[in-house]
């Protein structure tokens, strides 16, 4: 049986009630949401990804799944079987999905299609519906007998530009859906031919120990704690370890930026998933940089930095950096808006739409305009601030949970004719 992961309502009761959201997101999405949630009283849904940890699905499924629970609809999460090599084809997948090379050989396609043929024989539970979680188990329903459920394929990356090798092989099992989503039109293949296909933007949930209110002086505490200096400009990336969020990009602006003002530091903290192999590599090298620079450190959640150290990061740095090449999303540029932090980002996949239109001139294609705007930043706090406020009130407005929630109600009541 495929593993399950524990979710319960207790581990977050304060977020698994959507009537404690209203006061943030007012009361049309949320009377939505209970209304479109009677229709689906009784639904099972079965959501599969790869990893309980480490990655954007695993954060988007923990903060939802209670909720769905509390409002009467049976959510379960579930994570395919899978090896170190599995997991370093799938990375591969990944990458390639978005655009870079790779050798799909005869050893790769039956090594990747044998794990997914196990993780659907090992699928048990009775369920109205599936969610199938980007490239890892694209396959599982092309294993699957029983005929009578619906089956989504939730694409979270960018695959605009796949590809073609990778992208021709994936393409027949995921055509096998009833549906697919994605963030947004413009990662939609051209060649893709299904019936039905959404366009879901993920969110945060502003009730998580990573979202919610802190006080600033226990965010200074935190940061202190860390080794970091208070009394200069901290500049921070929250990302996985992965050449698409172009963390030795990161460090170069960083030192441009020290040229000119010779105190500032970098923080990079990231999250080691398990179904990433590629990121212990890139973190070795980081730490190599590290080692030679005392203005720079790097955090894990393998050295105990959690979810509320990083609300403490997000809250006390200065500015926020999030130099993506690729991006399905990015859920960390809402993270930093929602605090009202001003962020410097890559103007890649679904970073554009979270930033408010007055301020994307701070969306950047260079190491050296990254490093260009975070000295103009660092250098007009007004401009900064306005940014952060502005940001904030876009990210209420379409990128908090309870959108998010709303959206794939509507999704699913459709698929099921309610």
């Amino acid at each position: 049986m495929l593993p399950k992961v524990s979710v319960g309502r207790h581990c977050c009761a304060s977020s698994s009630n959507i009537e404690n959201y209203r006061p943030l997101v007012g009361d049309a999405i949320i009377n939505e949401i209970l209304e479109l949630s009677r229709s689906l009283r009784g639904v099972r849904i079965c959501n599969i990804n790869a990893t309980a940890s480490g990655g954007g699905v695993a954060e988007l499924l923990s903060r939802q799944i209670p909720i769905y629970q509390s409002l009467g609809v049976v959510a379960d999460w579930r994570i395919i079987h899978g090896d170190k090599d599995f997991f370093t084809i799938t990375k591969g997948f990944h990458n390639a999905l978005q655009g870079a090379a790779f050798e799909l050989t005869p050893a790769v396609i039956n090594d990747y299609l044998e794990h997914n043929r196990l993780s659907a024989e090992a699928l048990e539970g009775d369920y109205d519906v599936y969610v199938v979680h980007d490239p890892q188990p694209a396959a599982l329903r092309h294993f699957v007998t029983h005929n009578s459920q619906k089956w989504i394929w939730r694409c979270h990356i960018d695959t605009s530009e796949p590809n073609q090798a990778v992208w021709e092989f994936l393409r027949p099992y995921i055509e096998m859906h009833d549906a697919a989503v994605f963030t947004m039109k413009q990662f939609v293949p051209p060649d893709l031919e299904m019936e039905r296909v959404f366009f879901i933007p993920p969110a945060i949930d502003p009730l998580s120990t990573k979202n919610m209110e802190l006080p600033l002086d226990l965010c200074r505490r935190v940061i202190a704690d860390s080794g970091v200096n208070l009394r200069e400009p901290i500049l921070l990336q929250v990302s996985r370890f992965d050449p698409w969020k172009d963390p030795l990009g990161v460090i170069r602006a960083y030192r441009m930026v020290k040229e000119q003002r010779r105190g500032v530091q970098l923080v990079l903290v990231g999250a080691m998933a398990g179904d990433d192999p590629e990121g212990w590599g890139i973190l070795e090298t980081i730490n190599a940089e590290v080692a030679i620079d005392p203005d720079l450190y790097v955090f894990t959640n393998m050295t105990g930095v959690g979810n509320m150290e990083v609300n403490a990061f997000q809250r006390g740095a200065d500015l926020i950096i999030q130099k993506s090449l690729r991006e399905g999303f990015g859920l960390v540029v809402s993270e930093a808006l929602w605090k009202a932090k001003p962020i410097v980002a890559g103007a890649a996949g679904g970073i554009p739409m979270q930033f408010p239109q007055s301020y994307k001139q701070f969306l950047t294609d260079s190491v050296e305009d990254c490093a260009t705007d975070l000295l103009y930043l660092l250098d007009h706090p007004d401009v900064a601030k306005s940014f952060g406020a502005a940001g904030k009130e876009r990210v209420r407005g379409q990128f908090l949970l309870p959108a998010l929630i709303r959206n794939e109600f509507r999704m699913i009541a459709q698929l099921l004719n309610r």
